[in-house]
């Protein structure tokens, strides 16, 4: 059988074509494929894992071998997949090492999992992830499957390979048969973190190579196709515009302007796109990932680039809105940028807040503009033609003075009669226009209908994407749609509830394999959470929590440090414990609203501020990948800010529309 062209893998073959093939063919075909200059420690390495595994294969009649196996998703390769007997085998080496590292561990788990997830031909095989250590002892493998099909970790060394995978077929794992050219073909469909996708479109990937394919999610590729053209027909016909891209709860919008940005600045680096945000967190994770990337990078190149270097890099492609703005006030000539994505857009600022702002931290008094308007201005400046993409998230404002959308639509009406306007038909939805008829704030030929603007389906959590949906409904204390979602979502995505935090805790490291990301949220207004060591008032540090391994006690893994809404919205997690507190509880048949102020709870009147706390709760309950624990605390009579009524019956709600309990 002759090796047929291969795309993801440097080299594939039948078993019987690698034993066969002489080891300079072999490492002459993996140079040919490797995009960099080949040193000589990754030559050493592959020498080193071709004699290994020609050694230890050589009785398999029966298999097939890739190696340095594409992960689009994590931007990485495998260094060997070996298919034999209906079983994947996730081979990791670590030639010259004499330990199994956790790291180690936890990297081919990676793999695995990636594989299970995303790769359409894994789904229903067994995985098993392989750790070569060359140097270390052998050792008694313990054989544990995980539900999916995933196998716990196997250690190796260099002589015992062939033993241990011929001894997991042997005696755990039925034979069946694997058609090593269809899995190799097959779909992969991948569902990358904000944090993972930001990196890989950084290094040139674009928004299809690590996006899912499938007819939900094909939206995201849609919208980016939809603003690229606008983007072209305004620069050609010399006009301004404004994208108006709207979508749920971890529908993409973020990922769709990250793409822009940068494909905007590939297409033509005239054009100056950049990615702006009010999100301080998100911009400081973004930044700090881009450059942690970018640094390993060019290590892994040969190159030598810094730190600091690579963060003044990311600074120039990822930017505070704020920063823009105030630069803007000190000049009256129009900003480099063309293109500008403004991520979150419907947290810019009303006229109040901006005008406090301007007079009280800024000394500039007597400023009439809302935020909105004055962005807009700051575009217009330009002689020829500009393009804003605002991504507007639905129910999404949390904080006092966010605008919203009718905002945006109110500068546009009274300032700016000529610019043109692109959006979905879904303005209408009450979590953008909050009632209001916004095509009549616009002249007709203003308008512009383009429904691929709206991002419907949610792709955070590729387990469930009604997720979203069920969070919704069970705000707007639908119980018999929330029921009826929760039996959908709950049979791939789980969500559990609990009255004991150690219970929530446990259940979160049981549930993450490998290196997917936990953590421990909570309202900003939870401040009776103190009592179980849920302190919301001491500010976690974003760039470690997110960022940073299991091993480091600053990380999210360790659960200690708290996020809040503002801490984690445009971000997410793998797995989250979401801590609730009495600010918002549930009673009789609606959600009742409270604010903390001294020693007592005081009831919110405000009706804008009732929708930034449920808000701020819809952000934490759609922060999850994967699942999440809701800990509801018991009470206490002796404590009068802690009475069982705040939480018995929030707790009883949620248990009523399905969610099971620990």
């Amino acid at each position: 059988m002759s090796t047929p062209k291969i795309s993801r893998a440097y080299y594939a073959g039948s078993i019987q074509e690698f034993i066969s093939h002489d080891e300079e063919k072999i490492l002459g075909i993996l140079a040919v494929h490797h995009h960099f200059s080949l040193d000589e420690t990754q030559r050493n390495a592959w020498i080193g894992q071709i004699r290994i595994l020609k050694q230890s294969l050589s009785e398999f009649i029966d298999g097939y071998i890739f190696f340095e196996y594409a992960i689009p998703r994590m931007g990485k390769r495998v260094d060997v997949i070996f298919i034999t007997h209906g079983i994947i085998f996730v081979i990791e080496f670590k030639v010259g090492d004499s330990s199994y590292s956790t790291h180690a561990l936890d990297q081919v788990l990676d793999y695995a999992l990636d594989l299970k997830n995303f790769h359409e031909q894994s789904h229903d095989k067994p995985i098993v992830p392989l750790l070569v250590a060359t140097e270390a002892k052998t050792v008694e493998n313990v054989i544990i499957s995980y539900e999916d099909g995933v196998y716990q970790p196997i250690k190796a060394n260099k002589h015992d390979i062939g033993s241990v995978i011929k001894g997991l077929f042997d005696d755990h794992i039925p034979r069946s048969h694997i058609d090593p050219i269809l899995w190799e073909r097959s779909l992969y469909k991948p569902t990358p973190t904000i944090i993972e996708a930001a990196q890989s479109l950084y290094q040139g990937h674009s928004v299809t190579e690590i996006t899912r394919s499938d007819a939900g999610a094909i939206n995201l590729s849609r919208t980016s196709e939809v603003i690229s053209r606008i983007i072209d027909e305004a620069k050609s016909k010399k006009q301004k515009a404004i994208c108006f891209v709207t979508g749920v709860p971890g529908a993409g919008k973020t990922l769709a302007g990250l793409n822009i940005a940068n494909e905007r600045l590939m297409v033509d680096e005239d054009e100056h796109a950049v990615f702006l945000s009010g999100n301080g967190p998100l911009v400081k994770v973004l930044r700090e990932a881009l450059a942690r990337n970018d640094v390993q990078t060019s290590s892994f190149r040969g190159g030598g680039m810094t730190k600091k270097k690579a963060l003044s890099k990311a600074e120039a492609f990822i930017q505070n809105i704020h920063h823009f703005r105030d630069d803007a006030l000190s000049v009256d000539h129009a900003p480099i940028e063309k293109v500008v994505v403004f991520d979150e857009a419907q947290r810019a600022w009303t006229s109040k807040q901006t005008a406090s702002f301007m007079q009280n931290k800024k000394g500039v008094p007597n400023f009439s503009m809302s935020e909105p308007e004055f962005l807009i201005s700051v575009m217009d400046r330009h002689a020829d033609w500009t393009v804003i993409i605002a991504l507007i998230g639905g129910g999404q404002e949390i904080n006092t003075g966010e605008a919203g959308l009718l905002e945006w639509f109110k500068a546009i009406k009274e300032h700016y009669p000529d610019w043109q306007i692109f959006t979905s038909s879904r303005l209408s939805d009450y979590e953008y226009a909050r009632g209001e008829d916004l095509s009549k704030m616009l002249n007709p030929q203003q308008l512009c209908i383009e429904d691929d603007l709206h991002l419907s389906v949610s792709v955070r959590s590729y387990r469930s994407e009604r997720v979203s949906e069920f969070i919704k409904s069970l705000l707007d204390c639908d119980k018999r749609k929330a029921a009826d979602l929760c039996r959908i979502v709950s049979d791939h995505y789980p969500i559990v509830i609990t009255r004991d935090l150690e219970k929530a805790k446990n259940w979160l490291k049981s549930k993450a394999r490998g290196t997917e990301r936990f953590g421990l949220l909570a309202s900003s207004g939870g401040y009776r959470l103190k009592p179980f060591g849920i302190n919301i008032q001491a500010k976690v540090d974003v760039i470690n929590w997110f960022l940073n391994g299991k091993d480091d006690v600053r990380s999210s893994y360790f659960l200690e440090d708290v996020a809040t809404e503002f801490d984690i919205q445009g971000l997410e997690l793998d797995w989250t414990c979401v801590a609730w507190d009495a600010d918002f509880s549930y009673q009789g048949s609606c959600w009742i609203s409270r604010n903390f102020r001294g020693t007592r709870w005081q009831y919110i009147r405000d009706e804008t501020r009732k929708l930034y706390l449920k808000n701020a709760y819809r952000v934490l309950l759609t922060r999850a990948r994967q699942g999440m624990v809701i800990f509801i605390p018991n009470g206490s009579e002796e404590d009068k800010t802690r009475l069982p009524k705040y939480y018995d019956e929030t707790y009883n709600y949620l248990k009523e529309i399905g969610l099971k309990s620990l």
